[in-house]
């Protein structure tokens, strides 16, 4: 220690002296640990001395300190944070007082359902200082408008900014649509498009293990497990021409890379009917985005229009969502530069874009009812009850099956319909509303429910298709956050019971840890953004080093097993 540093008090966050923990059980020493982290042996042994309450503290990243927050504070953020994601993938914007907004209503809920809390709430006042804290803890940034400050877009807003109020629009924001409609149809026929060439695509949320809320089995006493708000989500990206005879394969996000049950089926996911990717956040990502335009919308729109004999080019359009990239033209390969880009105003995508008019809401039908069909015929053509096969059959293989089957169902018809509003011209004479083919779907998806026992009715479809796309409660969030916990830990456990286990040594394991150790407080010790680090290197930890740390454990108790 230099003599400039001498006095000096430095306060080490929790997740670093969890970070030492783990070193020091997967086999580093102590004195290795003092010089990669720049700290006394005494120290470190406090640390190890304390290692039970340290580890056993869920805290949020960045957290200096047990005591200075509660685990009410500590669930809150983790549950804003998800909010923030859910609400992302809406792609509309949001500022810093809809943030503090919402950590307030979440702390409060949580207090309300935790005993002898109450006196947390007039503690916790979402400041402005807490603000700051918080998105230095969990990394996400604000982003500075590139437009003057006489854009609608302030410039301080955050990065993932949305609306105050997503059912209603100002009148700013019709006449911005109505101009775009108008700007849209010059844009067309000056470039020559036919809506065999135009496509518009957009993402959605899908609890794909989600019934009707008031859904239950009359012949039992329980409710049916799985009926509750919130039970497993993944995003797609769904994508068609104005003409309705062409449908992209779907982008599929989910939060586990490989679930378990596609191991036990040999699932290859290059075979699979949407391309699959997978995040923390079941969210599509610029990259993903830009992998799905490359691997699946220009290879299939390039055959389509070869097929059809029309000239080689296209427009995709989309709104600004956070994974569509505003500079996408520029990231395309040569070979796809027959795509042009279009992007909608911002706050106009729910009044004039063609998946917002019925295509998605019809998709969602379209899937329950697949789901119910399958309820249907298992509970017909096997000894399982319905709960039975909902708790410990119906799994991820079941859904993807039923999304196939969903948005092959979704007719030529309504996706001609969707684009009434913003390309009129495109759409022909004797095609109506596509609302009206939601009828007979929503009636199909009743009689299906009453036939197994089940009550629902007409509103209750009605209630479900809006729930996939409302916000979530806190509840909601909570059981969102338990199931992403569930399948990563299922996922680490089933990884553990492949080869990778047997194929590298303990040594080595123990050998990269170190290596690891070193690298992070030497970025840490000289990199300038602190923030930036502490987000990539934790990410880092959770996401590959976590995997191998996991062995360890097994191998820890393999061994115990054994020697009793």
């Amino acid at each position: 220690m230099d003599k400039s540093s001498k006095g000096k008090r430095t306060v080490i966050t929790v997740e670093v002296k969890k970070q030492i923990i783990s070193k020091h059980e997967s086999g580093v020493r102590i004195s290795e640990l003092a010089t990669q982290f720049g700290m006394a042996k005494s120290t470190i042994c406090t640390m190890i001395k304390n290692k039970d309450a340290i580890k056993g503290a869920s805290v949020a990243k960045g957290v200096k300190t047990l005591k200075q927050r509660t685990q009410t504070m500590e669930e809150m953020e983790k549950l804003l944070l998800i909010w923030i994601t859910e609400r992302q993938l809406a792609g509309d914007r949001i500022s810093e007082s809809i943030i503090c907004e919402k950590a307030l209503h979440l702390h409060a809920d949580l207090v309300a359902n935790t005993p002898g809390a109450s006196a947390e709430v007039e503690s916790f006042k979402a400041s402005r200082g807490w603000f700051e804290k918080f998105k230095k803890r969990s990394g996400i940034r604000s982003k500075h408008s590139e437009a003057s400050s006489t854009n609608k877009l302030d410039a301080d807003q955050f990065v993932l900014e949305f609306r105050d109020n997503v059912e209603s629009h100002s009148i700013t924001d019709k006449l911005d649509a109505d101009q775009f409609v108008l700007e849209f149809k010059d844009y067309v026929e000056s470039q020559g498009f036919v809506p065999q060439q135009v496509f518009n695509c957009d993402e959605t949320g899908l609890f794909w293990k989600k019934m009707p809320r008031r859904t239950y089995i009359t012949q039992e006493e329980k409710a049916l497990p799985g009926h509750k708000p919130m039970k497993d989500k993944l995003t797609l990206l769904l994508c068609a021409n104005a003409s309705g005879d062409f449908k992209l394969k779907p982008l599929l996000v989910y939060h586990s890379e490989n679930p378990r049950i596609f191991k036990k089926n040999s699932v290859i996911k290059s075979k699979l009917h949407v391309m699959w990717r997978a995040n923390s956040k079941a969210w599509v990502t610029r990259q993903f985005f830009i992998e799905w335009v490359h691997e699946v919308f220009g290879p299939s729109v390039k055959k389509y229009l070869q097929e059809k004999n029309l000239p080689m080019k296209c427009l995709l359009l989309m709104d600004y969502a956070p994974g569509h990239p505003p500079g996408l033209e520029d990231e395309l390969l040569e070979e796809f530069a027959f795509i042009s880009v279009r992007f909608l105003p911002p706050n106009t995508t729910s009044l004039i874009q063609p998946m917002d008019q019925q295509i998605i809401s019809n998709f969602k039908k379209l899937y329950t009812k697949a789901m119910f069909q399958k309820c249907f015929e298992v509970t017909s053509d096997t000894e399982l009850t319905l709960r039975e096969f909902w708790k410990n059959h119906f799994n991820i293989l079941h859904c993807l099956h039923m999304i196939d089957k969903a948005w092959k169902d979704v007719s030529q018809r309504t996706l001609q319909a969707a684009w009434k509003k913003l390309w009129p011209d495109a759409v022909p004479e004797h095609v109506t509303e596509a609302v009206e083919e939601d009828v007979p779907i929503v009636e199909d998806i009743v009689f299906l429910g009453n036939s197994m026992g089940l009550e629902v009715s007409g509103a209750d479809v009605e209630e479900l298709v809006k729930e996939h796309g409302t916000e979530l409660t806190t509840e909601e969030l909570q059981n969102l956050l338990r199931e992403q916990q569930k399948a990563a830990t299922e996922e680490i456990s089933s990884e553990e019971e492949g080869e990778s286990r047997e194929s590298v040594s303990t040594a080595k394991i123990k050998e990269m840890f170190a290596k690891w150790a070193e690298m992070q407080a030497f970025v840490e010790k000289y990199h300038p953004d602190k923030a930036a680090v502490s987000h990539a290197t934790n990410t880092f930890n959770d996401f590959a080093m976590s995997h191998f740390r996991q062995i360890l454990k097994h191998r820890q108790k393999s061994q115990v097993k054994i020697f009793w």
